[in-house]
């Protein structure tokens, strides 16, 4: 990672952390890897909220199960299970007394209840547009054609593919991001928990999310 660098590689995201949607803000350029193979366990199919029982992963199942090698933009996701009602419950449950949860739950509600997507990168795509349309924010987001090993990235791009994940030990120092202290439903029972879903800063501070994210974004020397 270098000061100055103008583009951005992510992978894709099932509603993404907060430190991923800062990375659409931060860059100039933005660039979601589709040609990668899935990688399971990691924010490709899931994410992260608080609960009155702490921090719950949502997963979205997909056909071929963790064992999937196919390339992510033709990775299918399965509805043997009824995930969407159980994610669905499980955001209600823990967001409902949230002060923006009414106002923004409409937005999302159609994921989980009136539609069924065949591949999980178009789900991600689509919801993570109305997570942008709720914030309000345009971004210059691309999508690759051929993968990029991580020892081939073209110079002035910043490659957080693999390092923006669920699993600390799996994570990288990223001197860009630094996470902004904002009101969560269950703070004073666990203290404040970062880098959550987007949903979380979402629903628990509105408008003034916009803000949290630019705060969070470290200025460069």
């Amino acid at each position: 990672m270098e000061p100055g660098n103008k583009c951005v590689l992510l992978s894709s995201a099932y509603l993404a952390p907060v430190q991923y949607i800062t990375k659409l803000m931060d860059y100039d350029e933005v660039w979601v890897e589709l040609s990668e193979h899935f990688l399971k366990q990691s924010y490709r199919n899931r994410c992260k909220i608080l609960t009155a029982n702490g921090q719950q992963s949502l997963s979205i199942p997909v056909t071929e199960g963790s064992n999937s090698k196919r390339i992510i933009r033709e990775v299918a996701i399965s509805y043997d299970h009824p995930w969407q009602k159980l994610h669905w419950r499980a955001i209600v449950s823990a967001y409902n007394n949230a002060p923006f949860f009414e106002y923004y739950a409409e937005s999302f509600s159609p994921f989980y209840h009136t539609k069924k997507w065949q591949f999980l990168t178009d789900f991600n795509h689509d919801i993570q547009s109305v997570v942008l349309e709720e914030l309000n924010l345009k971004c210059n987001i691309r999508v690759t054609e051929t993968f990029l090993p991580p020892t081939w990235i073209p110079p002035g791009t910043d490659d957080f593919r693999y390092s923006i994940h669920p699993k600390t030990n799996r994570q990288t120092d990223d001197d860009r991001f630094a996470p902004t202290v904002y009101m969560q439903v269950f703070q004073e029972k666990f203290g404040f928990t970062s880098n959550l879903s987007i949903l979380d800063l979402l629903f628990n501070e509105g408008p003034m999310a916009v803000e949290i994210l630019r705060k969070s974004i470290k200025s460069q020397s």
